[in-house]
């Protein structure tokens, strides 16, 4: 079975990796990293640059884990990215990091955490950031 991580270059996205990555190392599983764009704007922060990437895959590297990184941009939402890949691979957890967002915010943008969580086919693991005053 595999382990799927939507990932962001943000400290959820990060604290959602380190979670797979320890959840993929306890199982002795192989973990999918999934990052998109739609590809619309100019600036896309939740796009993985090469110097992210990079600590994605030292961090993996180091932590001993199976792992591959997908990233598209395709014109998709990231939680249609992630569901695609959940199914494509029959999936045994999806592991997504979560913000606190206000209503209005989960309102005008919508919610890729929100749609996978009711839509994946297995578990959900949802992290977030270690918060620090």
């Amino acid at each position: 079975m595999t382990i799927v991580v939507g990932y962001t270059p943000t400290p959820a996205g990060r604290a959602a990796l380190m979670a797979a990555a320890g959840a993929a190392g306890e199982r002795n599983q192989p973990l999918i990293v999934v990052n998109s764009s739609r590809g619309d704007a100019l600036a896309d922060p939740g796009f993985a640059q090469p110097a992210d990437i990079a600590w994605a895959s030292a961090t993996l590297e180091e932590a001993g884990v199976d792992f591959s990184i997908r990233q598209s941009v395709r014109g998709r939402e990231a939680s249609e990215e992630v569901l695609t890949v959940l199914e494509e691979v029959a999936a045994e957890l999806c592991v997504i990091g979560i913000r606190r967002r206000t209503a209005v915010g989960k309102m005008l943008m919508g919610s890729n955490a929100h749609r996978i969580l009711m839509d994946a086919p297995c578990p959900v693991l949802a992290v977030k950031a270690p918060h620090h005053d």
